[in-house]
């Protein structure tokens, strides 16, 4: 793959994405105020001292919106990272063993895909302490579901195929076959479910801080920041848009990004037309 090969709305994402992420790590050092400072009075308009204004409590938004980077980015990328090892692992042993394993865990799996997820992580969460490590448990478990029936999919695809047969004449074990054989031949789809996932756990973040049960004040995040300035749009002021705006503007960039991984992958083993 040459760079100049790369099509202008995959490179539009990419620097979308590469720029949350420059927050996300340097927010210490390019945000004009601290994450939690009141500089200002409520809701001041934009421009001056304040790029983008103030938020509902006098705090500077630009500054907020970069430290909010960070959080969101960090669960949301902590949460799909452990969705897609669970799920990859799960949905790989399901199709190499099938059988007896293969339908107990399809089966549980479309028990918990049969649960609305919204409604299911807000019983959760309601009942279990509020803290980081249980909201990435949460979100990771329930998006592991879907991870799971693509991961068999593909699986399922590729372990009937002569080198995993000839693997499985070898005597060679089921980690071996998952690792070494399945795993290399289905990562393409694989890599753009994983950008679509990550669009999902940002959203789905977003909407649980929104709600109150996602990122706990005065901690930033964009979602929690939307649900601290609403009440400001009845009065014409915009700072709910910002952040709004940015979470829309990732999820379109991770979108535009994916597109282009699936757009070369020409088939469910791996991609293996033309690249």
């Amino acid at each position: 793959m040459r760079l100049r090969d790369i099509p202008v709305s995959a490179w539009v994402g990419i620097l979308g994405i590469l720029t949350a992420f420059v927050c996300a790590i340097f927010a210490p050092y390019i945000a004009p105020f601290g994450e939690r400072d009141i500089v200002g009075g409520v809701w001041e308009p934009m421009g001056g001292a304040y790029l983008l204004g103030t938020d509902n409590l006098g705090r500077d938004l630009l500054s907020r919106m970069i430290y909010g980077a960070r959080t969101t980015l960090f669960v949301a990328l902590a949460a799909t990272v452990l969705s897609f090892s669970l799920g990859i692992f799960l949905s790989f042993t399901a199709a190499v063993s099938r059988g007896l394993i293969d339908q107990t865990l399809s089966r549980f799996n479309d028990l918990m895909m049969s649960i609305p997820t919204l409604i299911f992580a807000l019983v959760v969460l309601a009942v279990l302490p509020q803290n980081l490590f249980v909201l990435i448990l949460v979100m990771a478990v329930l998006d592991s579901t879907r991870v799971y029936r693509l991961g068999r999919a593909v699986a399922l695809d590729v372990a009937v195929m002569e080198f995993v047969e000839a693997a499985r004449l070898r005597g060679e074990g089921t980690l071996w076959i998952i690792f070494r054989e399945i795993l290399p031949n289905t990562l393409s789809p694989l890599l753009a479910e994983f950008g679509l996932r990550f669009a999902f756990s940002i959203l789905f973040l977003s909407t649980l801080s929104f709600l109150g049960l996602g990122i706990q004040p005065p901690a930033a995040d964009w979602g929690g920041m939307v649900k601290d300035n609403k009440d400001g749009i009845i009065f014409g002021i915009s700072a709910a848009l910002v952040p709004g705006s940015a979470i829309a503007a990732l999820a379109v960039c991770v979108n535009l990004v994916v597109d282009w991984l699936l757009k070369r992958t020409s088939s469910l083993k791996g991609g293996r037309g033309d690249a």
